[in-house]
């Protein structure tokens, strides 16, 4: 039995979708404003995914990801949140060559556009790469909003712990090392692993 999680990772909306579909395995991680002086951290090993519905733009995604982004972000009702996938950390890799990203583009939804401004955001060049296995609920929970889930931040805890007990790999075994394996030759030789 695997404990009850309340750690979560903020991510819009519109790729926590494209996780749960399986469409997508990894994120592309600069980090919020709040954290840009230290810099994003993986401070957590296991978590849920935050989905948000502030700052995602239909010209930050690829072409066939911005068909579904047009077609309507259903979000919660007001004053809620609907947590669904939880995930655990197969890799980090932190990658400080921008040209190496674009080895990725078949893996993720975002636009070139989009990974490049993450990339140079602020100072510091760079990203962080997640490799994720994901686990989907069959139906999402819904926690009422806190405040402190608010502002331009990465992680919040959750008021309550979630227990990820039914949750269904979104992947195979199989699938989720094909990919592991494939985002790593991708990624060999341009960064550092965190």
């Amino acid at each position: 039995m695997v404990e009850a999680v309340n750690a979560a990772l903020k991510e819009w909306a519109v790729v926590c979708r494209a996780l749960a579909d399986g469409r997508q395995t990894l994120l592309i991680r600069k980090g919020g404003i709040q954290e840009i002086k230290d810099g994003f951290e993986v401070t957590h090993q296991r978590f849920w995914l935050f989905p948000t519905y502030v700052h995602q733009k239909e010209a930050d995604l690829v072409p066939a990801a911005r068909e579904e982004f047009r077609m309507g972000q259903a979000a919660p009702p007001p004053g809620t949140l609907a947590i669904q996938l939880y995930a655990t950390v197969a890799d980090v890799v932190q990658v400080t060559d921008l040209e190496c990203l674009r080895r990725l583009a078949d893996q993720h939804i975002l636009s070139w556009e989009c990974v490049a401004s993450r990339f140079h955001y602020r100072s510091r060049p760079g990203v962080h790469v997640l490799t994720l296995r994901l686990f989907r609920r069959p139906e999402p929970i819904f926690l009422e909003q806190q405040s402190w889930y608010d502002g331009c931040v990465s992680w919040v805890e959750m008021a309550q712990a979630i227990n990820p007990d039914g949750c269904e790999p979104v992947h195979s075994d199989a699938v989720f090392e094909a990919r592991c394996a494939d985002i790593r030759a991708k990624l060999r030789g341009s960064g550092s692993r965190a």
